[in-house]
């Protein structure tokens, strides 16, 4: 199984991959206005890897064969002061 993957110009570290190279007819219309203008990252070989960097390769090749595209967005970015807040019991009260 062979994907390409295209990076966002609109959203920070999110990534589109589809089944083919600059084919998209499979993505939802709004994912492609919100994700914007794909731009090529690389061409992926997915059967001649076990892992990839921070997807779950089982799930990347399931949705791929089952939507036609996986999105891969970066984690929500953690407040570390409310963290700590918890983590001493400090309620702001």
């Amino acid at each position: 199984m062979i994907c390409a993957v295209y990076k966002s110009r609109l959203k920070a570290d999110s990534y589109l991959f589809v089944e083919k190279r600059d084919e998209f007819e499979r993505v939802p219309e709004a994912l492609m206005e919100m994700f914007g203008a794909p731009t090529l990252v690389m061409v992926l070989p997915l059967s001649k890897r076990d892992h990839l960097g921070f997807a779950d390769i089982n799930k990347v090749k399931s949705e791929l064969v089952d939507r036609g595209y996986y999105l891969q967005v970066p984690p929500p970015r953690v407040n570390l002061l409310e963290e700590h807040k918890k983590a001493i019991g400090y309620s702001g009260k």
